[in-house]
């Protein structure tokens, strides 16, 4: 008896990512092409498509671990998560959570960090080119009201922090860059991740910029982020750290 459709598709995504289901293979008309052989092709283009995304989505950590490695990688990725929405691009969210679990890359502690950067860029570059707040957008509120003032960060806007320098790692990791091993203990990176006009990119923060972007980003006042980068960074100069996250249009416009 023929199964219920919902049946037969869930029968069928188990399949695709895991052992043969022998009540599907029933199930499909084979003609010179056995039926389980069809499955088996339909297995193998799923995996490669989907692993061929992945490389493009997460392009610093293919350049890190290399072709092969990586393909194991997001093999392996796949067989667990599949895609729930129709746009590859938005593909592989999880995808540093798992490389931070997966036993084979535990000899790379760095690599799910690398992997979430490359995950912001690619959010990033997605986002939507709304208008950005200016510093003119700000002067007509008057003095009293900007201690008060809570900002959105701009759409796609992410910060991506590492005890790794993984600002080193990307650099090292595009084409055309110097050959040589990054330095692991060269210290940690705060990352402004953003998109521009025709891609995406980030700028390395300070430690109190840090600090004081996250506090915004969780929806604290400019007047509370800035006590809180103050108390842990002395040297942070909201004025200034204020007016380059402005010139990097940073925050969305204010609605």
């Amino acid at each position: 008896m023929p199964s219920a459709l919902r049946d037969l598709q869930a029968a069928f995504a188990a399949h695709v990512v895991g052992p043969d289901q022998d009540t599907l293979v029933d199930q499909i008309a084979g003609d010179t092409i056995p039926a389980a052989a069809r499955l088996r092709v339909y297995r193998h283009h799923v995996f490669e498509s989907l692993a061929t995304a992945l490389a493009a989505t997460f392009p610093t950590v293919q350049a890190v671990v290399g072709a092969d490695f990586f393909r194991s990688l997001a093999c392996a990725y796949v067989g667990q998560s599949l895609p729930e929405q129709p746009v590859l691009s938005e593909y592989g969210s999880g995808f540093a959570a798992f490389i931070a679990d997966h036993a084979p890359a535990r000899d790379l502690p760095y690599l799910a960090d690398t992997a979430r950067l490359d995950w912001a860029l690619t959010v990033a570059f997605h986002a939507p080119a709304d208008a950005r707040l200016r510093a003119a957008d700000l002067a007509v509120l008057g003095a009293e009201a900007l201690p008060l003032l809570h900002l959105d960060l701009a759409p796609g806007a992410s910060l991506v922090s590492s005890r790794y320098p993984l600002d080193h790692i990307w650099l090292a990791s595009q084409p055309g860059a110097a050959t040589g091993a990054v330095d692991l203990d060269a210290g940690g990176a705060d990352l402004l991740v953003l998109r521009r006009t025709d891609d995406s990119a980030f700028v390395s923060l300070s430690a109190g910029e840090a600090a004081f972007m996250t506090c915004l980003g969780g929806g604290s006042s400019l007047e509370a982020a800035s006590a809180v980068a103050l108390k842990g960074n002395p040297g942070f100069d909201l004025s200034q750290s204020f007016a380059r996250m402005l010139g990097l249009g940073a925050f969305a416009a204010l609605q």
